[in-house]
């Protein structure tokens, strides 16, 4: 008898699609968990708690953070999932 690859079957795909859900919401709260840390906890963000190099350099953070973020999340979804 020849066994079936298990990757075919279509509740691993979609046991790997969930997987791929849980994966871009966890890395999306943490993203967010860290920068609401730093910009509204510590200060960094608010112009009346922090200084202009405190700001520009959170906000720099930021922009390159997001697009650091958006690169990860394009190469986990870049792949398409075969039909069911």
């Amino acid at each position: 008898m020849e066994q079936e690859d298990p990757r075919k079957n279509s509740d691993w795909q979609m046991m790997m699609f969930l997987i791929k859900i849980m994966r871009t919401v966890f890395y999306g709260m943490f993203w967010l968990m860290i920068n609401i840390f730093f910009g509204l906890y510590l200060g960094f963000a608010i112009p009346e708690e922090s200084t202009p190099m405190r700001m520009g350099g959170f906000y720099t953070w930021l922009v390159l953070s997001s697009v650091g973020f958006v690169y990860l999340l394009w190469r986990m979804w870049r792949r398409k999932m075969p039909p069911p």
